[in-house]
């Protein structure tokens, strides 16, 4: 029993320790003192020993089998923000010190540049404040490393913000708590390639194009594709997907198993490399689309596929939006294999002509983009004349058509150029400070026409330039919007009208680019407080000091009234 004392004294001096933080930084009532008493008066009414000496009989009661009090320890299956205290972080300096002789000085930067290019990017959607800048960013080389550094940051109650490739648009490396940076990009290595098997095990920084390229010598793709520049780690983290969504699955559908490293350093890998398991709870499924809020991950198996051995790439204008959709509705119904199938409105089309990212022009109409595989040369130009003839039907105005890897790789670039194409119109034709708002929404395909018809004319009304790209293939759609500065509370509303058409049409406020800071309170919209308070949940039981990526997904601060 003394040792139950003794346990029990510490843990009273240790939330001694906290309750002065949290009093010095907040005035927030104590759900403990009740409405009326700030935390200040709780202290000076004697009512902190009042609560060590309850701590200190519940640490003493949880071990000879006792009942715990509810207020400490809730019950509930849920964790609700309103009955949470603000988290309570440490001192970054005193981590880095620790962490400076871990890894050494030449694994640590603190240079302006470097601590700004690990915040914002100027065409993320959501930027960071001046001062939302980490105290520094360590750069480690393997999963030991890697949970060295948490253990520090986890003892000293420091915020860690894991980063890869930065090409994240909703606000997903924003350090709102400053605290470290732990970027990846030492951790670049392809480990292993399993041809037999059909995987292969990576490092959270390679790029998915530099893995592409290295799976063509072996006549295998890995299926998500990305913007340019994205990396394993970010895209589990989003649970990204690409053009290829639809006949390829998502990242949730690509990701054998991870070695994920936990917020105190525990390494935990979710599973081997068989293709089906019926072991446990689905860990890996749960740090995919985490957005590095539940661990960081150092390692992933992923599913490969054999490529087509042959496959043409077509484009095809059409007068209007419906004529495009109701080529893709009939494709549907007759169920036409199509690798991929890309839908780009008419502004997207000039936007690409105009910025002069490739070297083809385009028709500056709705164009469907679609590529179309198969095992031998005759079966793909059988599907190809067979969609050529829906085409045709349905009002076609041109149609290109693409054999030689030379010009499908042309063809489609108007496709991966048109973020960049987007933002470079805006530049120069309307501020050279232009606003860039980029996000999509995913809704059942039989809505997607409808949908993503009222969103473009929406802006268009609202008197903004924007670019719509729709992945028609799995119902999901981009909006690209320019603004100026002074036209931000539109854009917002404009984008709340794109939301609430998603979710009256079934569907959901982000496909594939993740929640992050910015979409915070449209999740709540989408999956309600119930599903997000079991999220928080989860958080606190992986994360109970809350230092993986602060305030991403959802709010873990009941002060936190921060947002875009």
């Amino acid at each position: 029993m003394n040792l139950f004392r003794q346990r029990g004294a510490q843990r009273v001096r240790e939330v001694s320790r906290s309750f002065k933080r949290f009093n010095s930084s907040t005035q927030t009532p104590s759900p403990i003192a009740g409405p009326k008493k700030d935390r200040s008066s709780f202290l000076r009414s004697g009512g902190l020993f009042l609560l060590g000496s309850i701590l200190g009989a519940a640490y003493v009661s949880v071990k000879v089998g006792g009942n715990v009090p509810e207020f400490m320890f809730p019950q509930s299956s849920t964790s609700k923000l309103r009955d949470m205290l603000a988290p309570a972080y440490g001192d970054a300096e005193d981590a880095l010190k620790e962490l400076t002789d871990v890894l050494g000085p030449s694994k640590v930067s603190r240079t302006k540049t470097t601590l700004d290019d690990h915040s914002d990017t100027f065409f993320s959607t959501h930027h960071a404040e001046p001062d939302q800048r980490p105290v520094a960013v360590v750069y480690p080389e393997s999963t030991e490393e890697v949970s060295a550094i948490l253990k520090v940051c986890h003892k000293h109650r420091v915020p860690v913000v894991p980063f890869s490739g930065g090409t994240s648009l909703e606000g997903q490396f924003i350090p709102t708590r400053k605290g470290i940076c732990i970027d990846l990009g030492n951790m670049n290595k392809i480990l292993e390639l399993h041809k037999d098997d059909l995987d292969v095990v990576v490092q959270p920084a390679v790029g998915w194009e530099d893995l592409r390229d290295y799976l063509q010598d072996y006549n295998l793709m890995f299926g998500p594709d990305p913007g340019p520049g994205a990396c394993i780690g970010g895209m589990i983290g989003t649970s990204c997907s690409g053009t290829n969504a639809a006949r390829y699955g998502t990242m949730r559908e690509n990701v054998v198993g991870v070695t994920v490293v936990l917020a105190d350093g525990t390494v935990v890998k979710t599973k081997k490399r068989p293709k089906k398991s019926s072991a446990g709870y689905n860990l890996t499924g749960l740090f995919i689309g985490s957005e590095g809020t539940l661990g960081i991950v150092t390692e992933a198996t992923l599913k490969l596929h054999v490529k087509p051995r042959y496959e043409n790439v077509l484009v095809v204008a059409f007068p209007t939006l419906v004529d495009a959709a109701n080529t893709v509705a009939e494709m549907v119904q007759r169920a036409i294999p199509a690798n991929a199938i890309e839908l780009l409105d008419d502004n997207m089309m000039h936007y690409v002509n105009f910025s002069g990212e490739t070297s083809s022009k385009y028709d500056e109409l709705p164009t469907l983009m679609l590529k179309l595989g198969g095992d031998s040369k005759e079966s793909t130009q059988h599907v190809t004349r067979a969609v050529e003839q829906i085409c045709k039907q349905h009002n076609r105005k041109s149609f290109r058509f693409a054999e030689s890897d030379e010009e499908k790789f042309e063809l489609w670039n108007a496709r991966k150029v048109a973020l960049w194409s987007t933002i470079n119109y805006g530049k120069q034709t309307i501020d050279e400070d232009v606003q860039v708002w980029t996000t999509d929404v995913a809704v059942p395909i039989s809505r997607l026409c409808q949908s993503l018809q009222e969103t473009k004319d929406e802006i268009s009304k609202a008197g903004l330039n924007a670019s719509i790209v729709g992945h028609v293939g799995d119902g999901n759609y981009h909006a690209v919007i320019l603004f100026k500065k002074d036209q931000y509370e539109l854009t917002k509303k404009l984008v709340q009208g794109m939301i609430d058409r998603a979710l009256l049409a079934e569907g959901t406020v982000t496909g594939e680019h993740g929640v992050g800071y910015g979409k915070r309170d449209y999740l709540i919209e989408e999956a309600g407080e119930d599903a997000i308070d079991l999220m928080r949940k989860i958080k606190m039981a992986l994360d109970p000091n809350r230092i993986l990526n602060p305030d991403k997904i959802f709010r873990i601060d009941p002060n936190d009234v921060g947002g875009h």
